[in-house]
């Protein structure tokens, strides 16, 4: 009779000037098969300030592997959305026990994440205002979603600590894990919206896909943006589900 492997957890690693909370419709969607744990990052959502004022890709990691330690997970995918995408690949590259696979959606690549000195500027200038708020939101989404999504995505972009924001924005984005990839062991998924506006398709193809294990698939979502897992939450859960089952 062969081993009955322990139950598998989901860990959402949340977007930049997000929160958990944004994988609460894929959660449902995965309930109660697969449970889905997602923490507000330092510095987003309800997250308190750290101590010591660090919010490197490194130090958002050993929050995340803090965060599955207290929460005695066993068995677990690391499913990394844009600036979670990053840090999910930083925790994968140190193959901490019980990681079994990694999900990317829409991510921030490991190296230097293509964005404008203009778009830098013009994003560490918008912190705490709520029409740019708006604006960013009008940017990064393209499906409908229903008004109290709307404003929870408004909300928790202006409940962002300004430490948090700008680091993120000066350093964070900026860092190079690509020499790290290669001690990423563990089966590995790409899933992004075709109308992402933030990161297209091919920037994915470009600068994250081949640094991945041989094999890693690019799915794509079509007419979705960048917020899929507000914007397309059915389409993330079957394809995560789908990934559940390969490994």
């Amino acid at each position: 009779m062969p081993a009955v492997l322990p139950a598998l957890t989901f860990i959402g690693l949340h977007y930049w000037a997000g929160s958990g909370r944004a994988f609460q419709p894929v959660a449902d969607l995965l309930a109660p098969d697969y449970p889905l744990l997602a923490p507000d990052l330092l510095g987003f959502g309800a997250a308190p300030e750290p101590i010591v004022s660090s919010y490197s890709v490194g130090a958002y990691a050993r929050q995340v592997e803090s965060f599955i330690a207290e929460n005695e997970v066993g068995r677990y995918v690391l499913v990394g959305h844009s600036m979670g995408g990053k840090i999910a690949l930083a925790l994968a590259a140190h193959q901490p026990a019980g990681l079994v696979g990694v999900a990317l959606l829409s991510p921030s690549p490991p190296s230097p994440e293509p964005m404008t000195d203009a778009d830098r500027m013009a994003s560490l200038r918008a912190y705490g205002k709520r029409p740019e708020a708006e604006k960013t939101f009008q940017k990064i989404t393209v499906r409908t979603l229903p008004e109290p999504l709307h404003q929870q995505i408004l909300d928790d972009n202006l409940r962002s600590t300004r430490l948090a924001w700008d680091a993120w924005l000066l350093h964070g984005s900026r860092e190079d894990l690509s020499a790290q990839m290669g001690n990423v062991r563990v089966p590995c998924t790409i899933i992004v919206g075709d109308q992402d506006d933030v990161m297209s398709p091919s920037v994915h193809g470009l600068e994250t896909l081949p640094l991945l294990p041989v094999g890693t698939p690019l799915e794509i979502i079509g007419g979705a943006g960048h917020l899929l897992p507000y914007e397309a939450p059915e389409e993330v859960a079957e394809l995560l589900r789908a990934f559940a089952h390969r490994l």
